[in-house]
């Protein structure tokens, strides 16, 4: 192949393991995505608009653990920007490119379309620059490989979002080409003298504790050390708890794991023994003001030892320069057979109560989100992956019990209402052979519905579950006001818009519990495109997790302001 920047780009998408890239078309990146369709093995997969695109792309890494969005300058980039923050908040490796004017116009005093008017174009590059780990812009066939590499390179070492910037006169220029995938692979070991150090603090605070804990948080999955938590859960012998966000991040079924931990909406039992536990190992977590219940639930001082991706902190002690499966399997071999905290399991089982059965209800009664979850729940399997929107879908999930290998999928940082639509998306064109599951509100779903369109395009069998109660629930319970109000559509009868001439998705309502399960059988049979289930329930029916929660958020937003002395 003679290689040009396109084509070079292309390859190393291909090579970091992209199977797709996701691309809404305009002006700027046409000759960009001409070149990016001669890469053998690289999909290109079109999205209705670019924040579609980007939330898509995001999705797709959730999945695939890399993911790309193809847009055009200012009018396109500017609105996926808002999906890569989100990428940057949830530690996911999205790369965003965007075509760019002609670099001969650069320094021409030239004013541009989709531009805001002025001969500056590099506003774009400077707002990427603050929601990605490394932005270039690339006006140079012979500097490109280089600055392809560099964004590729960071995003996967860092576990954020990169930005590159493509002149539309240099995407089909020749440039050389790209060596060994391995100079985008290699990360930066861990310092042996810090580990060794990090682990010995990590032994003595053990040895003055008798009641740990490990609290598991949304970022081990980005520090690729799952396996490596389990194995220290295991051979502590302690009680296991994850946080909200990193739900399914360690296994349901395992001996040690004990449930959520989240203040008032912890699982039963859980914030018991981790306030009664005099040592948290608290793995890669997010404490902010969602997580912790408007801070009425934050594990902090000496009895917590925070140990993050590349940084633990015991004490008042930090060792930075160390990678978190690299420290996690290295306290486990040094403690293996030598220390033991089975305490915390021990009151955990001691106090906990099993949670009644929720029983079938009367299938011809006016359905209700108990038995709306009751029977999304029984549809799970280690195939599943559960997408649950911002809002009332977040407990739902919580309640729910995973068989080994299910997933969820949560934005809780970023919090953008209409994120699952897209990242549903995304998801499914990464994971086909799973079983994808989508739970989301009639607010969240009018921001991104169009994207609906692609999975049917696409022949994609997601299950949408869409809650129509006839407003912003999650906003209700924090504070309401005829702003929390939305106009109702016909949720079940979009599916026939975006069928058009040719679709095979399917377009359910459930009123009663039997109709839910009657749709559900329906979508299980439909292996040709979506189905979407209307679920109608009572406005204020809702988790009793949300409303103590929603309370404690709006506790903490109403603080006053401090004394200007």
């Amino acid at each position: 192949m003679t290689y040009t920047v396109g084509r070079y780009l292309g390859t190393r998408l291909a090579q970091i393991g992209l199977k797709d890239h996701f691309a809404v078309a305009g002006d700027y990146n046409l000759v960009l995505l001409d070149q990016l369709l001669e890469i053998d093995g690289l999909r290109q997969v079109y999205c209705c608009n670019e924040l579609n695109c980007g939330f898509s792309a995001e999705g797709y890494a959730r999945a695939n653990g890399a993911g790309a969005a193809v847009v055009t300058f200012s009018v396109g980039a500017l609105s996926a920007l808002n999906a890569i923050g989100g990428a940057y908040a949830e530690n996911l490796p999205v790369i965003l490119i965007s075509g760019a004017p002609n670099s001969n116009d650069i320094g021409s005093g030239h004013i541009l379309h989709h531009t805001i008017g002025t001969p500056d174009y590099s506003y774009q590059l400077e707002i990427a620059k603050r929601l990605t780990c490394a932005a270039v812009s690339i006006t140079s066939a012979t500097e490109a490989p280089a600055l392809i590499d560099h964004a590729i390179r960071t995003a996967l070492r860092e576990k954020k979002p990169a930005y590159i910037e493509i002149a539309c006169n240099v995407s089909a220029a020749p440039c050389a080409a790209p060596g060994p995938v391995s100079a985008l692979m290699h990360d930066i070991p861990s310092d042996p003298d810090t580990l060794e150090a990090a682990v010995s603090a990590t032994v003595e605070f053990l040895r003055t504790r008798e009641k740990v804990s490990l609290l598991v948080g949304s970022r081990l999955r980005a520090a690729g050390a799952e396996d490596q938590a389990r194995q220290l859960g295991t051979t502590l012998g302690c009680a296991v708890a994850t946080m909200a966000a990193a739900k399914s991040f360690y296994p349901e079924n395992d001996p040690n794991y004990i449930g959520t931990f989240w203040g008032d909406a912890s699982s039963a039992g859980v914030r018991e023994v981790m306030d009664w536990s005099n040592g948290i190992i608290a793995l890669a977590p997010v404490f902010n003001d969602y997580s912790t219940a408007g801070w009425t639930a934050w594990p902090k001082g000496e009895n917590v030892l925070l140990a993050d991706t590349h940084q633990v902190t015991v004490g008042n002690s930090s060792f930075d320069g160390i990678h978190l499966r690299d420290y996690l399997q290295a306290l486990t071999a040094r403690i293996r057979g030598e220390v033991s905290r089975p305490a915390t399991l021990v009151e955990y089982r001691r106090i906990a109560r099993e949670p009644a059965p929720q029983p079938p209800a009367d299938p011809k009664a006016k359905l209700v989100r108990a038995e709306m979850a009751r029977q999304i729940s029984a549809l799970l399997t280690p195939r599943t992956t559960v997408l649950a929107e911002t809002g009332d879908s977040w407990f739902n999930a919580m309640r729910m019990t995973l068989p080994q290998g299910a997933r969820v999928e949560l934005e809780m940082q970023w919090g953008h209402i209409g994120w699952s639509i897209p990242a549903t998306f995304g998801y499914a064109v990464a994971a086909p052979e799973r079983r994808i599951i989508t739970m989301v509100g009639d607010g969240s779903f009018q921001l991104t519905a169009q994207e609906v369109a692609q999975m049917v395009r696409l022949k994609l069998p997601v299950i949408i579950f869409l809650v129509n109660n006839r407003g912003y629930t999650i906003e209700v319970e924090i504070h309401d006001g005829p702003y929390n109000n939305i106009k109702n559509w016909d949720y079940a009868g979009l599916m026939e818009v975006f069928n058009a001439e040719d679709g095979k998705g399917r377009g359910l309502c459930a009123r009663t519990g039997g109709e839910l399960a009657a749709a559900i059988a329906t979508a299980l049979e439909n292996h040709d495109g979506p189905t979407l289930i209307e679920c109608q329930i009572d406005r204020d029916d809702c988790t009793s997790e949300l409303i103590s929660w929603g309370r404690r958020v709006a506790t903490a937003n109403a603080r006053p302001p401090r004394n200007a002395e």
